[in-house]
């Protein structure tokens, strides 16, 4: 007998990483900005862990290669968030049926945009 009965909506996961890349597509220097910020908040807080400064230099590499790679994969946090939000307004508006379709949309949208972005420059 379970207690706590979980249920997993499918609907609401799909839709919103369809937001979330829509909008991780499209707003590329707001990406941009957040992996910056976050790659050197990794590496001013990782400073605190070394006592001594050679061994500080000597592991330098590695360390701002595993902090750049930890930022772009935490960059997409800020977004999921606002994909659960663009998602859960699409539900309000449109109905729980409009959710993935509107994220696809929104998904191809973006990623023309983005191409036509890359292109300019």
């Amino acid at each position: 007998m379970w207690f706590f009965h979980w249920e997993i909506n499918i609907a609401i996961i799909t839709g919103s990483f369809l937001w979330c890349l829509a909008l991780y597509l499209g707003f590329a220097q707001l990406r941009e900005m957040v992996i910056d910020g976050l790659y050197r908040w990794f590496n001013f807080a990782e400073r605190f862990l070394y006592t001594s400064e050679a061994e500080f230099e000597r592991t330098r590499k590695g360390r701002e290669s595993q902090n750049a790679f930890l930022a772009s994969l935490m960059s997409v946090i800020p977004f999921l968030i606002l994909g659960l939000l663009c998602n859960w307004l699409v539900e309000i508006g449109l109905g729980r049926n409009w959710s993935i379709s509107v994220g696809i949309l929104a998904v191809i949208c973006c990623a023309v945009y983005d191409l036509g972005r890359r292109d300019s420059n």
